[in-house]
Formats: C-alpha cells, sequence, structure tokens
C-alpha cells in the first residue's frame, strides 16, 4: 500500500473551505487536472482519468467538515480530505490518498505534486468565492 498526504493553510474560515471542497459541481475546478468527475445520485460518482472511467463513492460530512471518497468496484484507492479551522479567518486543508495495489499506483512524485497544485487550485477557488460573496 502507498500512501501520501498533503496540507495548506488558507486564508477563509473553515466552512466555506469545506463548501468548495465539497461541492462535486465545481470539484474539477481544483482537483489534478487529468481527474474528472461526474456526479448523477450521490453518494455514486463517476471518475475519469484519461480514458479510464470508474464508479467510486463521495461522502461530505458537513458536520465533520470532511470529504471521503473511494472506488466502488476496484478498491484500488481511497481518500479524505479534512478541513480545520485555525483562526475564524484561517484554515488548514489536509488531503490524504490510499492506494491499496502498489502495481497500479502512480509514481510517488507525481502523486506529490498533483496533491499539492489541486490544494493551490482549490485555495484559488475559495479565494474567488470569498471575493465574489463580499462584492
Amino acid at each position: 500500500m502507498s500512501e501520501y498526504e498533503a496540507s495548506r493553510r488558507i486564508t477563509a474560515p473553515a466552512e466555506l473551505v469545506f463548501d468548495e471542497a465539497s461541492d462535486p459541481g465545481t470539484m474539477d475546478e481544483w482537483l489534478p487536472q487529468d481527474v474528472h468527475l461526474e456526479s448523477a445520485d450521490l453518494p455514486d460518482v463517476t471518475v475519469s482519468h484519461g480514458a479510464d472511467r470508474e464508479r467510486a463513492l463521495l461522502r461530505a460530512e458537513r458536520d465533520q467538515l470532511r470529504v471521503e471518497w473511494g472506488t466502488r468496484d476496484t478498491g484500488e484507492y481511497a481518500g479524505w480530505l479534512q478541513v480545520t479551522g485555525i483562526e475564524p479567518e484561517h484554515s488548514e486543508v489536509v488531503v490524504h490518498l490510499s492506494f491499496f495495489d502498489p502495481d497500479h499506483a502512480p509514481p510517488g512524485p507525481k502523486v506529490e505534486q498533483a496533491m499539492h497544485q489541486s490544494l493551490d487550485r482549490l485555495a484559488d477557488k475559495v479565494r474567488e468565492r470569498g471575493e465574489s460573496a463580499g462584492r
């Protein structure tokens, strides 16, 4: 099994960060650029990366500020994202990925880079959402 974790501090309230992170309609905007999510009937979703498409589950727990996901049929991977409020206007986001079959896991440096880039895009989306709400 291969596991990866990354975190990022975001200048925004935890609830605002969670709202953006847990919205399946906008997840494509911050997920790794080759990963796309289709959600017709939550918690069931379809995840595509490249030509591969797989059934997955996505669950968001607002009272815990936590999002969890994983493949349905293959059990290849799972992950979670946790938002923690540090101060009223600052939050920390931790994302964790587990690949259960090391032979099918992407290379570690690629996973780590994609995680950090995704957290940066999430921070940008949260900032944009906060700016548009403040207008």
